[in-house]
């Protein structure tokens, strides 16, 4: 990888990161909901631009319903799942949890489309699921502070449930994908799920619109994770997938729990604990198997 696509592939790593930092920050005053909604409509406007480009507008409208239908998948759904669990669970659990979205993307591969994984892909489901029950197992001490009801081991549970559920959400859109709009440029597909998304949760955000003013802070974490974890994200993480193939772009997924756990801790004073960390190692193992990013070739053999 040469310097200037290691220094985008870091800047990915970075945004990726960041967004469970701000999504904490607007989520805090204006809601899971209409937190969600803004972030996907602001990036869809910010996108527009890209319909300009030779063959963007044209592939969209061949293909505008399952474009829009994967936004909500892919956008809206889980982003309104994980605004609403870093409301009660530290924001580099959250992350954590979230580098399980390669594991949901080969089981629902798997179930769906008879993408039967090999030995060592079967192994590193294994393992990164393993890596989750141990997470969920040892939950106390993971939750945010200064939250109203933050702390209650149901409420807990429950937040890291929508994560799990939101990467589940993930995987779903990664087999729709590949079986309804393989070819379909990048670009078309990454503005118009966007579209799809805010189109979705359009009347929910209006519906729970917080009643009280909303800070400068709040609106400000909200127009980033717009524009930077989701706009131009979407764009690096394109081009890299272009220029280095999508299982190296896929690695950058080991990198998004660094950042935010250093981002959580640094910016929200969260507790990173050797069982977080622990657990999120063999998640990451886990994940390599899972994606064949790592080959046991005996037990490829073996089976």
């Amino acid at each position: 990888m040469n310097p200037v696509l290691a220094l985008e592939f870091l800047l990915l790593a970075a945004l990726w990161g960041a967004s469970f930092l701000f999504t904490r920050l607007g989520a805090a005053e204006l809601g899971a909901l209409p937190t969600a909604g803004m972030r996907v409509t602001l990036a869809a406007l910010f996108l527009l631009p890209v319909f300009l480009i030779k063959g963007v507008w044209a592939d969209f409208r061949a293909r505008a319903k399952p474009i829009l239908f994967v936004g909500l998948l892919n956008s809206g759904i889980p982003f309104a799942l994980f605004a609403y669990a870093v409301l009660h669970i530290t924001t580099g659990l959250s992350s954590i949890l979230n580098a399980t979205v390669p594991l949901s993307g080969a089981l629902v591969a798997w179930l769906w489309l008879k993408d039967r994984p090999g030995g060592s892909r079967m192994l590193g489901l294994g393992i990164g699921f393993a890596g989750v029950t141990l997470l969920v197992i040892g939950k106390s001490g993971f939750s945010a502070t200064g939250v109203a009801g933050a702390g209650s081991p149901g409420i807990t549970l429950l937040a890291m449930g929508a994560c799990l559920l939101a990467t589940l959400c993930y995987g779903l859109a990664a087999s729709f994908t590949k079986r309804y709009l393989t070819g379909a440029h990048p670009l078309a597909t990454a503005t118009g799920s966007q579209i799809g998304a805010a189109l979705g949760l359009a009347v929910p955000t209006l519906w729970f619109w917080p009643s009280e003013p909303v800070s400068f802070t709040a609106w400000a974490a909200v127009a980033a994770v717009a524009l930077l974890c989701t706009s131009i994200a979407y764009i690096l993480f394109f081009h890299i997938i272009e220029q280095a193939g999508p299982s190296k772009a896929l690695t950058v997924t080991f990198l998004v729990p660094v950042f935010a756990l250093a981002y959580g801790a640094l910016f929200l004073a969260e507790t990173i604990t050797p069982w977080m960390v622990g657990c999120g190692l063999v998640i990451i193992c886990g994940t390599a198997l899972s994606t064949g990013l790592v080959r046991l070739r005996w037990l490829e053999r073996a089976i």
